[in-house]
């Protein structure tokens, strides 16, 4: 099966942590890309960096590659061979899985290096951010 290309994101995010007793602000909901996971032990918010959140842990500047798709729920190792790619290069991931697709965040200081990595390894990679 032929790798599937991958686009970057033209915007950094910021990944939050907030208690599993928060509510998710409402400026996250306006945005036009946001994830929210929420178990019995926290609650995770990755959005645009330009969505300024209070309290919580933060971490900061992470650029976005989305797995083009939509991809059948059937399909197997987009994810493992994406981050067996990075891990190789010393790259740690963050991911996030939708029905349709698969999004795996690099701190944007390694996104050159992430892209060359995936480059390598077979995968095609569109980046339309700004030089």
């Amino acid at each position: 099966m032929a790798k599937p290309a991958l686009k970057v994101l033209a915007h950094n995010f910021t990944i939050y942590r907030f208690q599993a007793s928060d509510t998710i602000p409402a400026s996250v909901l306006g945005g036009s890309f946001f994830w929210v996971g929420k178990t019995d032990e926290e609650l995770s918010i990755v959005c645009d960096s330009s969505i300024e959140l209070a309290g919580g842990k933060k971490s900061t500047d992470w650029a976005c590659f989305k797995v083009l798709g939509p991809m059948d729920l059937s399909v197997t190792g987009v994810l493992a061979g994406i981050s067996v790619a990075l891990a190789a290069a010393r790259i740690s991931i963050f991911a996030i899985s939708t029905f349709d697709t698969d999004y795996i965040l690099v701190k944007s200081t390694q996104l050159k290096k992430a892209k060359n990595a995936l480059t390598k390894s077979g995968f095609m990679v569109d980046d339309f951010r700004p030089n």
